[in-house]
């Protein structure tokens, strides 16, 4: 998780991908976070500019803990 007396790091679309799976192990290409960016369900992000979006390390991490579930020692569990 990041630190809450830092300030948010921005990140571009790949290097968000590459935060998620290394921060989190949450595989999503940068192609697939745009595809979320646009039908949603995807992390919050921010626009810079016309086309250029960023997201930040927090919402990154808020996301992947979404999209997580709870620890399990079975797989039965997840049923």
């Amino acid at each position: 998780m990041s630190n809450p007396h830092q300030a948010a790091r921005y990140l571009s679309r790949k290097e968000a991908s590459s935060y998620l799976l290394e921060r989190h192990g949450v595989k999503r290409s940068y192609v697939y976070l745009a595809t979320l960016a646009s039908k949603g369900g995807g992390p919050l992000f921010r626009k810079d500019g016309p086309s250029r979006v960023i997201y930040t390390d927090v919402d990154l991490d808020a996301y992947a803990a979404s999209v997580l579930s709870k620890p399990m020692r079975s797989t039965n569990e997840a049923a």
